[in-house]
């Protein structure tokens, strides 16, 4: 189950994976062409990385981690990666709008796919009202 406040659409990459571990299996690619992650990447992965649950469809030796990136007005040039979901729904909340990405990342092998986008924020802060008596 994924908590999100993501009001438009999430975008789902299972499909792209799928092909792209089939292309791998086959030989149209090379392991070399799909286990390249940046060592940031990797870095993130293992520091603030989220377990799946999941092993790597590659290497088959290691769980997938998730790393959330997110993008907006007064965060980072290189974006946030935030560390715990409650980081991650403080930003989905904020009042400009944020785009929100979810790597996999198999610290193992340097597998890395993007799993999901979507975009969340851009709310207004609701406005109490007064009641007068």
């Amino acid at each position: 189950m994924r908590t999100t406040t993501a009001d438009g659409a999430v975008v789902e990459f299972g499909l792209v994976r799928h092909a792209l571990v089939s292309a791998l299996e086959r030989g149209s690619l090379t392991r070399d062409e799909v286990c390249d992650a940046h060592p940031e990447l990797l870095r993130a992965a293992r520091n603030l990385g989220r377990k799946t649950g999941e092993l790597c469809p590659v290497c088959h030796d290691a769980e997938l981690k998730i790393v959330t990136y997110v993008f907006g007005a007064k965060l980072p040039p290189g974006g946030t990666c935030p560390s715990t979901r409650a980081e991650l729904l403080k930003l989905e909340r904020r009042e400009a709008p944020v785009q929100c990405y979810a790597v996999e990342v198999c610290i193992v092998c340097a597998f890395h796919h993007l799993a999901r986008k979507w975009v969340a924020g851009g709310r207004k802060p609701r406005v109490q009202r007064q009641v007068t008596q």
